[in-house]
């Protein structure tokens, strides 16, 4: 096969995105992506240590509905290592002097996966104005430890410390003290009365390695984000028992097709 045909196979068969940037925000260097036009703007905030590669199974359909950004926040993917401890707070400020950077005015419709749901949530409610709508994939809440002591306190409270030292050693440990010690995160009416969808997983695991993995657990989890969805005016939850903690890798078409509902729903609700 000639190496001009082989090039050409090669772009049929992978997607091929639009070439990652990078920008300063707060004096360092974040990556991100832009690509796609439309009516509203997406911002995809991955989940944990993640970087803006985690969104790679559904980022190419996303841009064929509207101009959809996304990146690695400070300390995550290429974007420049952390520097001190940060908090929701600090993420959120600086996820809008990202925006700013980008010279994004008009509000966004905020994707966010697990524990960048959190950033998500402070960033709505300091900013109101900025959001137009909420998806939270596998949101990470303030109440995950609720869930495991409610099963098994003992258990629970071994569980919770040896998550933390964990994580400690990867970095990661802000985090945790982060959501797990604030009650309440923001909640309605503090977000503004948006369209919000909640994706979350109660597959239940063969073998699970905490309490929360639990049948129970799952049970009490999918309770949870359905309770906290339906408090909004315009909420919608939508319980998956076929992914794990990844529905966009999982279940890349229903995470695409939730998203367009959300889209129309902003369209009908101005």
């Amino acid at each position: 096969m000639k190496l001009g045909s082989l090039f050409f196979l090669l772009l049929c068969t992978f997607p091929v995105f639009a070439a990652v940037s990078f920008t300063q925000v707060n004096g360092a260097k974040v990556e991100y992506e832009i690509s796609g036009q439309g009516k509203h703007t997406i911002l995809l905030e991955a989940g944990g240590s993640a970087g803006l590669s985690d969104w790679d199974p559904i980022f190419e359909d996303l841009t064929k509905n509207a101009k959809v950004i996304r990146y690695s926040r400070v300390g995550n993917g290429n974007s420049e290592p952390i520097k001190k401890h940060y908090s929701a707070e600090d993420y959120a400020q600086e996820t809008q002097q990202f925006l700013t950077a980008l010279k994004i005015e008009k509000p966004i419709v905020y994707i966010a996966h697990s524990y960048g749901a959190h950033v998500a949530r402070v960033f709505a409610a300091m900013y109101p104005n900025k959001v137009s709508a909420l998806m939270l994939i596998e949101p990470a809440s303030e109440h995950d430890v609720d869930i495991m002591r409610k099963i098994d306190l003992q258990q629970a409270e071994k569980e919770i410390a040896q998550i933390k030292l964990d994580d400690l050693a990867n970095g990661m440990s802000n985090q945790y003290l982060d959501f797990w010690s604030k009650r309440p995160l923001p909640d309605y009416p503090q977000i503004p009365d948006i369209p919000v969808t909640v994706i979350a997983s109660t597959k239940e695991f063969k073998n699970p390695s905490v309490l929360f993995f639990t049948d129970k657990g799952r049970e009490m989890w999918g309770q949870l984000h359905t309770d906290w969805a339906q408090a909004f005016p315009q909420g919608k939850a939508v319980l998956t028992n076929k992914s794990y903690h990844y529905p966009q890798n999982d279940e890349p078409k229903m995470v695409v097709a939730e998203v367009i509902q959300l889209l129309t729903r902003i369209t009908s609700h101005p």
